[in-house]
């Protein structure tokens, strides 16, 4: 009973600072929040979201994982969105030093700039987003292609998460300017 107690104080600080759910139906415009249902208005907008091609191979991961976050059902027929991946960046430094001057760790960086537009091509969000990862060099050479095969998927996947919580965020702000207009 004692160890109840102690996590509801430690979780009192959290209650009061300002914490919005995204995807929260609000109940009134006092910000009271659950009903048992869900605000379905953020979503509806990023469903309307096209995702444009992007030229390299970590670019097209990326467009990927936004693709099943924005529009698992598929591409909207008249999007009210477009969201274009630009300037991609990879960079690799080596660690981890052998005595023979060869690495047997490497840190990989990957950085994109991202700009959502609206219908008329105004910019509405603009950003940057950038993953960190790193893999060991191993002996047998497959060992190694798999390693960064696999840090390139995850790191695609760190990104466009970044992105989708990003576009999100804009969106929430959206609806909650307009709700407080009301």
């Amino acid at each position: 009973m004692l160890h109840k107690i102690k996590i509801l104080f430690l979780l009192l600080p959290i209650a009061s600072c300002g914490f919005e759910p995204l995807y929260v139906e609000r109940d009134s415009s006092q910000g009271f929040y659950y009903k048992g249902q869900f605000d379905t208005s953020v979503s509806d907008e990023i469903k309307q979201i096209k995702v444009e091609p992007a030229a390299e191979r970590i670019g097209q991961l990326v467009r990927n994982e936004l693709l099943d976050s924005f529009t698992p059902l598929g591409v909207p027929e008249k999007p009210k969105y477009r969201l274009q991946i630009d300037h991609i960046k990879k960079s690799v430094t080596e660690q981890a030093m052998r005595d023979d001057i060869t690495a047997t760790r490497e840190r990989v960086e990957y950085k994109l700039d991202y700009v959502l537009y609206d219908q008329n091509g105004e910019e509405l969000v603009k950003g940057d987003t950038l993953a960190l990862l790193g893999y060991d060099i191993m002996s047998n050479p497959y060992s190694t292609t798999m390693s960064q095969k696999k840090i390139e998927k995850d790191a695609a996947k760190i990104m466009a998460d970044d992105i989708s919580l990003r576009i999100g965020a804009y969106f929430h702000s959206v609806m909650k300017k307009s709700d407080s207009k009301k």
